[in-house]
């Protein structure tokens, strides 16, 4: 008499289902020229972006069969393998009531973006030890919003514009214009002492590094990419002056770590200022003094310019007014 194998979890209907499966994903026109680590964060929601990085670089996504890094971007019709990521590994997200809060951040909308002006200490998306960023929140707090993606981003410590898209064909569009240069990026900053009359260009390329902890580390190199940041100093004083700064690339930390090359690195970083200094305790700097004041780009349809401006916060303002008191 034939014995039929005994049923385990192992071979249950169930669990086959409950199993996590290898994805294949046909890349279509809204999904097109994204990073493939952006498009991955998106399909795995919840997954950490250091595990994204992880199943990339090890191989187990593949493009079109290929090795791939988080950089590439896709094209209509590639076909990306998603390996199987164990719900385990995913960090709860927030739900609508408790995300709600980040709505009052809001400073426009319009058909394509949502522009926040993120306060300092919020991340822009969730990572190694953060659950949740501005981007989980502003999804959860907005469940009818479908299609939310970063447009670019913020250090977790500098405040101001952060543009966020409402659709992958308005992602596409700033994505181009962000490559092209043809946004305009304004920051207010405050640095450490008197910074000589006149507008200064500085243009040092710049090379990231890892420290040991996993932290990113930002040097002038000739090894690294060209980079350009213009300095104007609106307010100079000899303990330091408020400066705006246009940015005409988007290099890692390059306003920090181009102030800190000029001799007069910002005020409040932990990095690559002067802890402690006489400016920071004179004007009790608590925390980084950058902020992401303008964008302006081209609108989508021709219809002039999308100029969307932030405020310093209540915090920054009252740096300011003490450095321009004297108190």
């Amino acid at each position: 008499m034939a014995h039929r194998p005994s049923k385990t979890a192992a071979n249950t209907p169930e669990s086959a289902a409950a199993a996590p499966q290898v994805r294949f994903l046909t890349v279509d026109g809204d999904m097109a020229e994204r990073r493939l680590d952006n498009l991955l964060l998106s399909e795995l929601k919840g997954v950490p972006r250091s595990k994204i990085y992880k199943i990339i670089r090890s191989g187990e996504v593949r493009v079109n069969k290929g090795r791939c890094k988080p950089s590439q971007r896709v094209s209509e019709g590639d076909v990306v393998r998603i390996p199987p990521v164990r719900l385990g590994e995913a960090k709860p997200q927030p739900d609508e009531a408790s995300a709600g809060w980040i709505n009052k951040y809001i400073i426009y909308k319009d058909a394509d973006v949502i522009a926040l002006d993120k306060p300092a200490g919020l991340a822009v998306h969730g990572g190694s030890g953060i659950s949740a960023g501005a981007i989980e929140l502003l999804r959860a707090a907005n469940p009818a919003e479908k299609s939310l993606e970063l447009v670019h981003r913020l250090d977790r410590d500098t405040s101001g514009c952060l543009l966020i898209a409402r659709k992958r064909s308005s992602l596409r569009y700033l994505h181009e214009a962000f490559r092209e240069n043809a946004v305009q990026k304004t920051y207010l900053t405050m640095l450490e002492g008197r910074l000589a009359a006149g507008t200064q260009d500085v243009k040092l390329p710049l090379e990231v590094r890892n420290r040991q902890n996993g932290e990113r580390h930002v040097v002038v190199s000739d090894n690294g990419k060209a980079a350009h940041t213009r300095f104007i100093p609106l307010s100079p004083h000899r303990e330091a002056t408020y400066t705006k700064v246009e940015l005409f690339s988007g290099r890692t930390h390059q306003i920090r770590v181009h102030a800190q090359a000029l001799g007069h690195p910002v005020l409040g970083d932990s990095r690559y200022g002067n802890k402690g200094c006489e400016a920071e305790r004179k004007l009790k700097v608590k925390r980084l003094f950058l902020h992401a004041a303008v964008l302006e780009y081209p609108d989508r349809r021709g219809e002039g310019t999308v100029l969307i401006e932030a405020p310093l916060d209540e915090q920054l303002s009252a740096i300011l007014n003490r450095l321009e008191s004297g108190d």
